[in-house]
């Protein structure tokens, strides 16, 4: 499976806080110096700072930078000095004694105290709450804490975020806000909340996993002259999933296509009651461009969905060797299974011998194979049986859990951040994660992961996930590869949503489905 890692590409990658920190000692051994960079960082701290006084209506008001010792208090420094020399007034403290600092923030302290500058002792906070609450204080900036902080923030850090919390004043944090963490987007503890985010080269997963997206507000990103190259060189393994962290484009049908050379897609209907959810997936395959979908259903279901279905294609099961007779057809590209396919009482042993069958049906032909909801639950007691199955496969199918799901089939990954579990998960199971939800994960067996960020609010309705495993599934028929596959059906699937809106069904994604592919094929 290709990767990929050309300046389009590496333009999409997320950079964990020790890749950020290796890609800034490669620079600097290949000539830049690293005040260099910090001046550079200080100076788009600075720029940001000014923009937002200004679509605040706070132009002319203090700016009160907070400094911590380490690198991103010294970009606080830059800051503030170019700032003074813009006219904005500055009031800057420092979380540290001056003889303990060393390097470049040590350098950039000697120069705005060199300039002129002074820097205002904590002390005592009851000084620091008065500015922050006068009129007169505009913005402040965060440069305590990096993204790389590995502990919970205490003390007097603890006490300056609920200070900053208690006051109406905008907040610019510098890398991400102080107390999180940029690798996970969590915090162990007390944490800034911040309007806007100032990174440099390249986001961080913290900006994107939840709860880092909401406290960061705004992520904006700097060039402070880290190359693209350079970033190639680091073979990150996270993503921001967009078409340009993609290794190929959408699938597009030529001139001389016709409905099998588009793809088959097999989708695997429960019991008469729970039509609805297959019918979905169903539809969703075909609107991303497979040419021809069929669904297997139950002889009870047959009624249910004869009422619905036009252009799909319907197939009584009689018996479980009418399945394996469609899975015979070489020209089945993909087949998906759970969406409604019921897992109570007797459906369960039925569910579990349909499932097994498909994971091990045609490996050497590569089935695509999407495994959503009920096609999941039901391996909750022994999710062995069906990992064995899945790592047996030629190529790797798509698990597609939401939370519960996902906790429930993998319980002993509890402890982990979202990140984590996911690859954990993927490895696992020697299949390709879709760990569902605002900021899904997606992660392959090998460590490679997208994290999404396009999901609206109102895609969290029923029948939204069972439109993604079909879109998944259309997109596998089409021959993506399942990695990808799962990347741009999740991208595809919150595109349609946003055109959707609120008040959106799930029956709304299907055309809305047909749109954003569209939108994205002619970009």
């Amino acid at each position: 499976m290709s990767w990929g890692d050309d300046a389009r590409q590496s333009s999409a990658a997320l950079l964990t806080p020790d890749e950020m920190a290796e890609a800034d000692r490669r620079t600097i051994a290949s000539g830049t110096p690293g005040i260099v960079l910090m001046r550079r960082a200080g100076a788009a701290v600075a720029r940001q700072a000014a923009v937002m006084l200004q679509q605040t209506g706070r132009a002319g008001r203090k700016v009160i930078i907070l400094c911590g010792p380490g690198n991103n208090g010294g970009d606080g420094l830059i800051a503030a000095r170019v700032l003074s020399g813009w006219g904005v007034p500055v009031q800057l403290h420092l979380l540290a004694r001056l003889d303990a600092l060393k390097g470049d923030a040590a350098l950039a302290t000697r120069e705005w105290l060199g300039g002129g500058g002074e820097i205002a002792p904590f002390g005592d906070l009851t000084q620091l709450i008065g500015d922050l609450r006068s009129p007169e204080c505009g913005l402040v900036i965060d440069a305590l804490f990096g993204a790389g902080l590995s502990r919970a923030l205490s003390g007097q850090a603890a006490e300056l975020v609920s200070v900053v919390a208690a006051s109406s004043c905008p907040v610019l944090a510098v890398d991400v806000p102080s107390g999180l963490d940029g690798a996970t987007g969590t915090a162990e503890g007390p944490v800034m909340r911040a309007d806007r985010t100032v990174t440099f080269a390249r986001r961080k997963p913290g900006h994107l996993l939840l709860p880092g997206r909401e406290l960061c507000g705004e992520a904006v990103v700097c060039d402070i002259g880290i190359c693209s190259e350079t970033i190639s060189g680091l073979r990150p393994k996270t993503r921001l999933n967009a078409p340009a962290a993609w290794p190929r484009r959408l699938p597009q049908p030529g001139v001389m296509a016709h409905k099998y050379s588009r793809g088959s897609v097999l989708a695997v209907s429960g019991p008469y009651s729970m039509t609805g959810a297959i019918r979905l997936s169903a539809e969703a395959a075909l609107r991303v461009g497979a040419g021809l979908v069929t669904v297997a259903c139950d002889p009870s279901a047959t009624a249910a969905l004869v009422a619905h279905l036009t252009a799909v294609m319907l197939r009584p099961l009689r018996g479980e060797d009418d399945l394996a007779g469609l899975l015979e057809d070489q020209r089945l590209m993909a087949a998906v299974i759970g969406p409604g396919a019921g897992r109570g009482g007797a459906d369960a042993g039925k569910l579990k011998a349909r499932v097994l069958q498909l994971a091990r049906a045609r490996a050497s032909a590569r089935l695509g194979l999407v495994l959503d909801a009920d096609a999941l639950s039901v391996f909750e007691e022994a999710p062995d049986t069906l990992f064995q199955s899945l790592c047996e496969r030629q190529q790797p199918a798509v698990l597609t859990p939401h939370a519960g799901e996902f906790r429930r089939l993998f319980a002993g990954l509890g402890g982990l951040d979202r990140l984590s579990a996911a690859r954990a998960a993927a490895e696992l199971s020697g299949a390709i994660i879709v760990s569902k939800g605002p900021d899904t994960v997606i992660a392959a067996p090998d460590g490679r992961t997208y994290i999404n960020d396009n999901a609206p609010p109102c895609l969290a309705t029923a029948g939204s996930g069972d439109v993604l495993a079909g879109t998944i599934a259309g997109l596998l028929a089409q021959g993506v590869a399942p990695f990808e596959a799962a990347a741009m059906g999740v991208h595809l699937h919150g595109a349609a949503g946003a055109l959707c809106g609120p008040g959106m069904t799930a029956e709304d994604l299907l055309p809305a489905l047909a749109s954003a592919l569209a939108r994205l094929q002619a970009e």
